[in-house]
């Protein structure tokens, strides 16, 4: 048992984030996550226009929303980034906000690091919104549609916060601690990334494919997803370490709590103004 403990421990310190290198080129697994994580979500919206006949969009606007969807996304969680947790930074520094290249040693693609979730949240609301004032599209529709799915594919972003040895958690005693290179120093710390990629991936993909259909008003699987992603994170943030340039912005809360705190608002006033609405 000490023998597995000792391999868990330092398992970090033998992951390399390159997948491979052509000369100073490098691919890391950071942005292979996000094809992966695309992918998935992707496949299972296909699935349930598939086999379920409540939803009236065609495959066509499902490949043209997800591109839009995608879109969103990055511009929005880069920006999310750059306003949330390095502003001033990143005022000095324009050029940097979409460069998605690190020119230090080499040529090394990363995906863009630097990404905030809660940006990317609101670049994907912005971009279905006007994908579906566009195109006649209930935005309530394709929430309902996409956003059972979507946790899956977050597992895989969180798995390659994981390999790159970012986002660590905090120190810890606890033997599932592991040692994380780009650490400040050498202690065991929370696996914040795999806490992450289990609970607010698996897990909340889980709750939320279940109850998919069930008797609730159109929409209300945002409402549901905000609470529940929210509520998640927000405990889990307990255990990761704050960002180094922010620390604790409101007490002993970290930045990434007050945004899900007002996740959570922003999701039980969607679900009450929701239930409200007549029926359509």
């Amino acid at each position: 048992m000490d023998d597995f403990w000792n391999w868990w421990q330092h398992l970090p310190q033998h992951i390399s984030p390159v997948i491979f290198q052509i000369g100073s080129f490098k691919l890391q697994y950071y942005g292979l996550m996000y094809l992966v994580a695309f992918a998935i979500t992707y496949g299972l919206v296909v699935y349930r226009l598939k086999h379920e006949d409540r939803f009236h969009i065609t495959r066509q606007q499902v490949n043209d929303l997800t591109t839009v969807i995608i879109l969103g996304l990055m511009v929005g969680a880069r920006l999310g980034y750059v306003v949330f947790y390095n502003l001033s930074y990143f005022f000095k520094h324009p050029l940097e906000i979409f460069l998605p290249f690190e020119f230090s040693d080499g040529i090394t693609f990363t995906g863009i690091s630097g990404m905030s979730y809660h940006g990317g949240l609101i670049g994907i609301l912005m971009a279905a919104w006007w994908y579906a004032h566009k195109n006649g599209i209930r935005l309530r529709d394709i929430a309902d549609l996409y956003i059972p799915g979507i946790p899956l594919g977050y597992t895989f972003g969180r798995l390659g916060n994981f390999i790159n040895g970012e986002l660590y958690g905090r120190i810890t005693s606890a033997p599932i601690g592991m040692y994380f290179p780009l650490a400040p120093e050498k202690a065991l710390r929370h696996p914040s990334q795999l806490y992450e990629a289990f609970f607010e991936g698996v897990f909340l993909f889980a709750v939320l494919w279940a109850i998919r259909r069930a008797r609730a008003p159109r929409g209300a699987m945002l409402a549901f997803y905000l609470i529940g992603y929210g509520a998640v994170r927000f405990f889990i943030e307990f255990y990761r370490e704050p960002d180094a340039h922010l620390g604790f912005v409101v007490g002993f809360f970290s930045m990434g709590q007050v945004l899900c705190a007002a996740m959570i608002t922003a999701g039980v006033f969607l679900l009450v103004c929701l239930r409200r609405m007549p029926a359509d």
